[in-house]
């Protein structure tokens, strides 16, 4: 048929294929629009929430090592980006249905279409015999009456007949001749307003068949965008998939020792804490001892002093030195209390007060953990100075994996409690000593991005009487 050559013919020759397949796409299930929507919308809240939480990975990734939480962050991005590249195929699969179900109906339409051309074809040829056929009979009565023009009038039939019986006979003749005339006039005019109607219907038909065409080679083009978006999109989400998988092994092998080094920085946070609080203690005993011995000393002080007295002004001279001293000491211990009596106690450790990871307890998203940031991290880049918080004596300068290289400083009393300052993730070099003594403002360090972190940053720590607190409220 025309239908079958017209469709193997230019973009169309698509259709060929879908018409072969035309039964299953008719009755193939399509994804209703609402549930296209209904699953993006689900997609767009859950890359929403993704990108939440992104924020969150990174203040709790901030003391990971650097594969870990690209890793992380990475899978973060994957499975946020995942249902969206799943939903947008979903739709591509949807429209490509779509674009193949309507290239069968065009293609039905169209064979419908050019088999009622033919049909009508038919019929107006068939109609222009009879036309011919009725034109001919019509000349051929024409010819007729011309020839016998000059025998028979109508005053011929009433004057010229020689008998009754031969005006009725001539009459009957006549009358008969015009009345097939009058017939086949009207045949003709029949046949020529049904071939007038045939070919006003044929060049609908044509008209209609140009359409479909043009339709049909426009869903040939869409049909083949949606596939090419199909395929695009499933190659996506095939790809993310496999990269989810691999981000998702990677993290697992990293789990021992992402749980270690979590653990490891525990057992540091408690031997710090141990530590201060065993300096605090061994002070107290220092202080004690030193408190005794003064009170020994100003004892046989007052006993020579009273001794003494009987020697007149030998013992007062004594008095007075014993008043002197007694003066030092008083000084000295004021001196650690004054420190932070005008504002805050502490100062800002670095130019930049930006707080990006607040101290406390925090859930470790990755391996569902509970774990302590024993302080607060400020923006820090790499040779930007540090400064000492408040002044005191360092007590600690040192370097190891999970806090880098740090220092603490022992600021003495305040409100009757002592109070120390850490210092982590420095640089090696231009670090305050052990012993040395800070005042405050003073530069201790700088930052060096050293331990276990994703990126340079200061990691600001505060102990009250040796147990960790937050630092955030002790700053300006």
């Amino acid at each position: 048929m025309r239908a079958t050559r017209i469709l193997r013919a230019g973009a169309a020759g698509t259709l060929a294929a879908v018409l072969a397949l035309s039964a299953v796409v008719a009755v193939a299930p399509t994804a209703a629009a609402d549930d296209l929507d209904d699953q993006r919308a689900a997609a767009e809240r859950e890359a929403r929430q993704k990108e939440a939480e992104r924020d969150q990975l990174e203040t709790t990734l901030s003391e990971t090592n650097a594969e870990l939480s690209q890793a992380v962050l990475d899978l973060n991005a994957v499975e946020g980006r995942l249902p969206l590249a799943q939903a947008e195929l979903a739709e591509a699969e949807a429209a490509h249905e779509e674009a193949e179900r309507q290239a069968a109906i065009l293609a039905q339409r169209l064979e419908d279409a050019e088999a009622e051309e033919d049909l009508v074809s038919a019929q107006i040829e068939d109609g222009a015999g009879k036309v011919d056929a009725a034109r001919a009979e019509i000349a051929q009565m024409a010819r007729e009456a011309a020839r016998g023009s000059g025998e028979v009038s109508a005053l011929g039939l009433v004057t010229g007949a020689q008998s009754t019986e031969e005006f009725l006979a001539n009459y009957a003749v006549t009358a008969s001749a015009a009345r097939s005339q009058a017939r086949t006039l009207t045949e003709l005019q029949d046949a020529e307003a049904v071939a007038r109607n045939q070919e006003a219907r044929l060049a609908a038909i044509r008209e209609t068949i140009t359409q479909l065409k043009d339709e049909a080679d426009a869903n040939v083009v869409a049909a083949k965008e949606a596939e090419d978006q199909a395929a695009a999109r499933k190659a996506e989400v095939e790809e993310l998939i496999a990269e989810q998988q691999e981000l998702k092994a990677t993290i697992e092998d990293q789990r021992d020792q992402a749980l270690a080094d979590i653990e490891a920085n525990e057992k540091d946070q408690q031997a710090v804490e141990a530590e201060i609080k065993d300096l605090i203690a061994k002070q107290k005993e220092r202080d004690a001892e030193i408190a005794a011995e003064r009170a020994r000393k100003e004892a046989e002080r007052a006993a020579a002093a009273q001794q003494g007295s009987k020697g007149g002004s030998g013992g007062s001279k004594g008095s007075s030195g014993g008043s002197k001293g007694g003066s030092g000491g008083g000084s000295s211990g004021g001196g650690g209390s004054s420190s932070g009596s005008s504002g805050s106690f502490l100062s800002w450790p670095t130019s930049n007060h930006t707080v990006i990871s607040n101290y406390g307890m925090r859930l470790s998203p990755t391996y569902g953990v509970w774990m302590l940031h024993a302080g607060a991290d400020f923006r820090a880049p790499l040779g930007a100075p540090i400064y000492a918080a408040a002044s005191g004596e360092v007590d600690a300068s040192y370097c190891a994996a999970g806090p880098g290289c740090n220092i603490r400083i022992n600021h003495g009393p305040y409100n009757g409690k002592n109070v120390r300052t850490r210092y982590l993730h420095l640089a090696s070099s231009g670090r305050a000593s052990v012993g040395e003594w800070v005042n405050k403002g003073d530069i201790i360090g700088y930052s060096g991005g050293t331990g276990r972190i994703t990126g340079p940053h200061l990691h600001f720590e505060v102990y009250v009487n040796g147990s960790s607190t937050n630092p955030v409220p002790w700053l300006p």
